[in-house]
């Protein structure tokens, strides 16, 4: 069972370990795969629930999280950020919600507002 869930709009990031990554956004914030390229042990690239697509690049040497950050609207914020400080997520000095992954993916998680989690996810076109 996920800490919480969640919702991101599509973004689209290199990564150079994508199991882990997958790992993660799955267990924290309920974030299923809905499309994978690849087999299951070495997917070349996976959507997720929520917006999240991930490319693997082993070869890849820029800095992972080049983009800024994901904000991310959470159904339970305070479950989402324990669940990542326990992956190994730290927070940084722009506050608590604001979540640093070992790989440097910054993620901004946003509380949702009425029931904007349920009905945004209902409306995900590859589920």
């Amino acid at each position: 069972m996920s800490a919480t869930t969640a919702y991101v709009e599509h973004t689209a990031f290199f990564v150079r370990d994508i199991v882990p990554m997958i790992d993660f956004f799955a267990e924290v914030l309920g974030m299923g795969v809905t499309k994978r390229d690849g087999t299951q042990e070495a997917p070349t690239q996976v959507w997720l629930q929520g917006g999240i697509q991930l490319i693997a690049d082993p070869n890849f040497t820029g800095p992972e999280g080049r983009f800024g950050h994901l904000g991310i609207v959470c159904k339970d914020v305070p479950a989402a950020i324990e669940a990542s400080r326990a992956r190994g997520a730290v927070s940084t000095a722009k506050g608590d919600n604001w979540l640093l992954l070992e790989n440097g993916i910054l993620l901004e998680f946003l509380p949702e507002k009425g029931n904007a989690v349920a009905v945004i996810r209902s409306l995900d076109p590859r589920i």
